[in-house]
């Protein structure tokens, strides 16, 4: 097997030259999310069954061990080891007959036997279950050919987890194993973070509900919809969804109104350096603070990063494709920022080209690119368009994430070792 380096930041390259001293590169990007972009402080109290999807704000803990109570693995019979003297074979008496979810009074300290089945809990005296394929019963008794050893087929109380056991960390995204695990630790109620309240402001003059009236020179809108969803996958509140004002003052009173309801304002489109773009002005006329503005990446170049009043603003480019891939990279890592998500592992990994590269060098290129197998060394292969096709919405349904193009490279042969980023469901 090969092995090859682990990704390591800076690795996409986007900050290595010299002529883009004005731009930062991603991971600076995210750095700057992580280091001011705090949790919601609010936490509050929901049901097991309302859980998924939240995020744990206290750790939890085994109530009581689990198993609570020694019990049987599987059916068969319940015997005391030590009441086998002798070479065997061995007769035992059936003395009970025990189910799951029955209090067992019954003892086979004696020599005798107990009828038990899977999850019932284990007689007083006995240290075996012998399974039932391996006993041959002839009315009230039994034969063993064969000694058990102690503890067979016995599921010991406390052997998952013991009592006061932290069985999930603060910071938890919780899916259903971890519903799983809390409900097996005894946690009905847990103690979660508020969901962020988000608010999107779409603008675009030219822009129009998706299948609705258009004129020649106007777009059906993908920016909401497409954003709507990614932030309802996210598990955030969306407190407002909005088309833009077509001015700086009219950007910035909505701009003003959402800051007051929500912990992040997402806008799209107006944070360029064009005449019509006024999303910049109208943060900077509510004196909103401007902690990154343009990153070294194509598309989404202009992605920008800052805080309105009390709101995080996340400003992500007009064009639909340049608002996913920036999304994907920076709008995620800011929801988790926001939630107090514990980061997981990297979910950048390593694949090869299917066929050769040819760029124009400058930005680190995010190019959404589809998975079709393994090579011959095992590992993935991605397929890709000849360039990035920032208009070309409909490539994205059919790719799988985004692979990571070095800035300086400006051909990269077929069968090239490159970062893949899978997409998030958000």
């Amino acid at each position: 097997m090969t092995v090859h380096q682990a990704i390591a930041s800076p690795g996409c390259g986007c900050d290595s030259r010299d002529m883009l001293r004005s731009l930062i590169g991603i991971d600076e990007g995210l750095a700057r999310i992580a280091a001011h972009a705090a949790p919601v402080r609010r936490t509050e109290a929901v049901a097991l069954d309302k859980a998924a999807g939240r995020i744990l704000a206290r750790p939890v803990r085994a109530r009581c061990p689990a198993p609570a109570f020694d019990n049987a693995a599987m059916d068969g019979y319940a015997v005391a080891t030590s009441a086998l003297t002798g070479r065997g074979p061995w007769e035992l008496r059936v003395e009970a007959r025990i189910a799951a979810g029955q209090a067992t009074p019954t003892s086979v300290a004696g020599g005798g036997a107990a009828r038990i089945f899977t999850g019932a809990p284990i007689p007083d005296g006995a240290d075996a279950v012998v399974m039932q394929e391996e006993v041959l019963r002839d009315g009230d008794h039994i034969h063993l050919s064969r000694r058990p050893a102690p503890g067979l087929n016995i599921r010991r109380s406390g052997s998952d987890m013991a009592r006061g056991a932290r069985v999930l960390n603060t910071g938890r995204r919780l899916g259903p194993r971890d519903i799983a695990a809390c409900a097996a630790a005894g946690a009905g109620v847990l103690r979660v973070r508020r969901k962020p309240r988000v608010a999107l402001l779409v603008t675009g003059d030219e822009v129009r509900h998706a299948g609705g009236p258009r004129e020649a020179a106007q777009i059906w809108d993908v920016n909401t919809p497409m954003l709507t969803a990614s932030l309802a996958a996210a598990g955030v509140d969306v407190v407002a969804a909005a088309h833009g004002a077509d001015t700086p003052a009219g950007l910035a009173g909505q701009l003003a109104d959402m800051a007051a309801r929500a912990d992040l304002i997402v806008t799209t489109g107006g944070i360029s350096v064009g005449d019509e773009d006024h999303v910049r002005p109208a943060v900077d006329a509510l004196t909103g603070e401007i902690l990154f503005s343009g990153v070294a990446i194509k598309p989404g170049k202009p992605v920008s990063f800052g805080r309105i009043g009390q709101a995080a603003w996340l400003g992500l480019p007009g064009n639909p494709v340049a608002a996913f891939v920036t999304w994907q990279v920076f709008g995620m890592a800011l929801i988790r920022a926001l939630t107090g998500e514990t980061p997981g592992a990297p979910t950048r990994r390593h694949v090869v080209t299917a066929n050769e590269i040819r760029r124009k060098p400058g930005r680190c290129e995010l190019r959404p690119a589809t998975l079709e197998g393994v090579d011959g060394q095992g590992r993935e292969i991605v397929r890709f368009e000849d360039a990035t096709h920032s208009a070309r919405v409909g490539l994205l349904a059919e790719a799988d994430g985004l692979m990571f193009l070095p800035a300086d490279a400006d051909f990269l042969p077929a069968g090239s070792l490159v970062e893949f980023q899978p997409f998030c469901n958000a």
